[in-house]
């Protein structure tokens, strides 16, 4: 995996990169379990806080198949 260029919103929550796009979702997931942002009712949907409703566009709640897809607009 090549190391990727992370945008600063997503800095804020992984850090700074360059990383490979595997370590920016697992530290998306340590940062999402750390802060308690999964749904308890659908575990699959993810409850943004401030800095993560940048990464998503803007939306507060996104599912973790969609979230994939919003985090890869903030890789090049």
């Amino acid at each position: 995996m090549k190391p990727m260029t992370i945008s600063p919103d997503l800095a804020v929550v992984v850090g700074k990169g360059p990383m490979p796009r595997s370590e920016v979702v697992k530290k998306l997931w340590v940062y999402i379990k750390g802060k308690d942002l999964q749904d308890p009712k659908n575990k699959r949907n993810i409850v943004a806080d401030e800095p993560l409703k940048k990464v998503f566009g803007g939306k507060a709640v996104v599912n973790m198949f969609e979230m994939t897809k919003l985090v890869s607009k903030h890789l090049s």
